[in-house]
């Protein structure tokens, strides 16, 4: 792909990141303050072997990384400084998987739900029962 096609997707892909949080309701986007969305190419192999997935085999479109809003304290961490959490969506596994727009919108829509989900405090078990496995 050229430099311009791959800026084109990567502008793309980075809308319907915004659209799918822009969709939240409000009060889910409250909870968002200090959580940093980024939007990585792919997951490093480092990080696939760390969560027991096959880098040759599995795909990892999401990952929230930080403390569920449930489980943390008033005062943030030991220094008193809240926590930032960050949702990392991987761009490439989800446009390998997903060639139609419509398709790939709607599953960048579950990846996001399913991540700040998590960030809510909702484990698998809730998020398949909800369709956002």
């Amino acid at each position: 792909m050229s430099s311009a096609a791959e800026d084109g997707a990567r502008e793309r892909f980075q809308s319907l990141v915004a659209r799918a949080l822009a969709e939240l309701p409000d009060w889910v986007r409250e909870h968002l303050e200090t959580v940093t969305v980024v939007i990585e190419d792919e997951p490093p192999r480092e990080l696939l072997e760390e969560l027991g997935l096959d880098p040759e085999s599995d795909t990892l479109f999401g990952l929230y990384d930080g403390v569920p809003i449930g489980e943390r304290s008033l005062q943030g961490d030991e220094s008193g400084t809240p926590s930032l959490d960050t949702i990392r969506i991987f761009r490439l596994p989800l446009e390998d998987e997903f060639l139609d727009l419509d398709e790939l919108a709607e599953q960048v829509r579950i990846t996001v739900v399913h991540e700040v989900g998590h960030h809510l405090g909702l484990d698998e078990d809730d998020l398949d029962e909800h369709g956002f496995g």
